[in-house]
């Protein structure tokens, strides 16, 4: 969570968009394949969504509410950045093999550079965590340190992320 903090912490003072795709509340109309298979997550964000202190959404940050692993699927996710010209993301949070993962996926889908800074993303398992990042390096992004991902972003200015993850 600290990596997490000190990337937003740069995000904001450059002026770079944030944005917080969370598992929004499900109901039983559209619980899917999803409350099938992990019943569990039925019962996320029922009293609504609470981040950590240290990493918790501003005046300005973007929220968006999502029902599936990826922040893609079912979201205004893919529009909103096509019309503010994004063309490089970088992607923390959990779960490494899921929500990450779908995220990863689908935005290079798009045709979006992603860098995923391996610290700033974790998974209930290491090994399911290590596999995942290893195989998000080989195919869809580059997986680097915060420390590493910060470097790059540094040198850029304000408002424009474009050329991080060259």
């Amino acid at each position: 969570m600290k990596n997490i903090e000190v990337l937003l912490s740069l995000f904001r003072e450059k002026g770079w968009p944030v944005l917080y795709p969370y598992v929004a509340p499900k109901q039983s109309y559209d619980a899917g394949r999803l409350a099938a298979k992990v019943p569990a997550i039925m019962t996320v964000a029922a009293k609504g969504y609470e981040f950590p202190t240290q990493i918790a959404p501003r005046e300005n940050d973007i929220l968006l509410p999502k029902r599936h692993p990826s922040a893609f699927f079912g979201t205004p996710l893919a529009s909103y950045l096509i019309d503010s010209g994004a063309d490089t993301l970088i992607v923390t949070g959990c779960s490494t093999s899921g929500c990450v993962r779908g995220s990863v996926v689908d935005a290079f889908a798009y045709n979006w550079r992603v860098t995923v800074p391996q610290d700033a993303v974790y998974d209930r398992s290491k090994v399911s965590h290590a596999v995942n990042l290893f195989d998000m390096s080989e195919k869809y992004a580059d997986v680097m340190t915060t420390e590493e991902t910060l470097r790059k972003l540094r040198g850029l200015p304000g408002g424009d992320a474009s050329q991080a993850a060259e």
